[in-house]
C-alpha cells in the first residue's frame, strides 16, 4: 500500500552506519527529511549527500533530522562518506541507513514487494529510491516528493516547503505559490472577514475565495 500524505510512518527498526535505530525513537519530537538513494558511489546521489550536510545548520535550526537511506551495506556508506565530503566539503554527520534486504524501500512504497537486489546491479534496479519525505513529530508523512535518477534534487525547496510546514501546522494558515519566510499567507476559506480580521488584522482581498494576511504573531 502506498505511504500517502497523513500516513503514519512505519516504526522500523533499521541499520545505519551509525548503529541500529527505530524510526519512531530516532525521530522523538522532531521533525525528520527522509532522503532515499538508488546506490552508493554514484554522481548525483554524491552531490545531494553533500548537500544536506552543508545544511546542517539549517536543519538544526528547524529542528529537523535527516535519515539518508541507500540499498548499499553500512560499511559502504562509510566509505562514500569520503567522496562526500571531497565534493561537497561536509561530512553527512546523520545517519544513512542501509536498507540492504529493502525493508525500508518496500514499507514507503518506493520500490514493489517483488523487488529484489540481483547479482552485478545498478542504480536503474532501484532507480525510485529516489525520494523524500517530510515526516512531522506525530510521525505522520507530511510531504513526499520522487525524483528521477538524472535530476539532483533541490533541498533549497525542501527547506522551504519545511519552513511553510511548520508554519502553517501552527499558525492554522495556507501559502501562496513560491512563498519564502516573511512573506503574507493565505487565510483560511472556513473563516468569515470579521473573523479572519479579528485573528490576523489587516486582509487583502485578491479575490473572494483568496484573503492573504502578515502572518500571525
Amino acid at each position: 500500500m502506498a505511504l500517502r500524505i497523513n500516513d503514519t510512518i512505519p516504526d522500523l527498526t533499521v541499520e545505519t552506519d551509525q548503529g541500529s535505530l527505530s524510526l519512531h525513537d530516532y525521530i522523538g519530537g522532531s521533525w525528520a527529511i527522509i532522503f532515499s538513494h538508488p546506490k552508493d558511489f554514484t554522481p548525483v546521489c554524491t552531490t545531494e549527500f553533500g548537500a544536506v550536510a552543508t545544511l546542517a545548520k539549517e536543519w538544526a535550526a528547524r529542528d529537523a533530522k535527516p535519515i539518508g537511506v541507500s540499498v548499499d551495506s553500512a560499511e559502504d556508506h562509510k566509505r562514500w562518506k569520503a567522496d562526500i565530503e571531497k565534493a561537497g566539503g561536509s561530512t553527512p554527520e546523520f545517519p544513512m541507513v542501509a536498507d540492504t534486504d529493502l525493508k525500508m524501500s518496500k514499507a514507503f512504497d518506493m520500490l514493489p514487494a517483488e523487488a529484489y537486489l540481483p547479482d552485478g546491479r545498478t542504480p536503474a534496479d532501484t532507480a525510485t529510491v529516489r525520494s523524500v519525505f517530510i515526516v512531522g513529530p506525530d510521525k505522520k508523512v507530511k510531504l513526499s516528493m520522487t525524483y528521477p535518477m538524472t535530476v539532483g534534487r533541490n533541498f533549497a525547496e525542501v527547506l522551504r516547503a519545511l519552513d511553510a510546514l511548520q508554519l502553517t501546522s501552527s499558525k492554522g494558515v495556507a501559502t501562496p505559490a513560491d512563498w519564502t519566510v516573511g512573506q503574507d499567507v493565505i487565510v483560511p476559506a472556513t473563516l468569515s472577514d470579521e473573523e479572519a480580521t479579528a485573528k490576523f488584522g489587516e486582509l487583502e482581498h485578491v479575490l473572494p475565495y483568496l484573503r492573504k494576511a502578515k502572518v500571525p504573531a
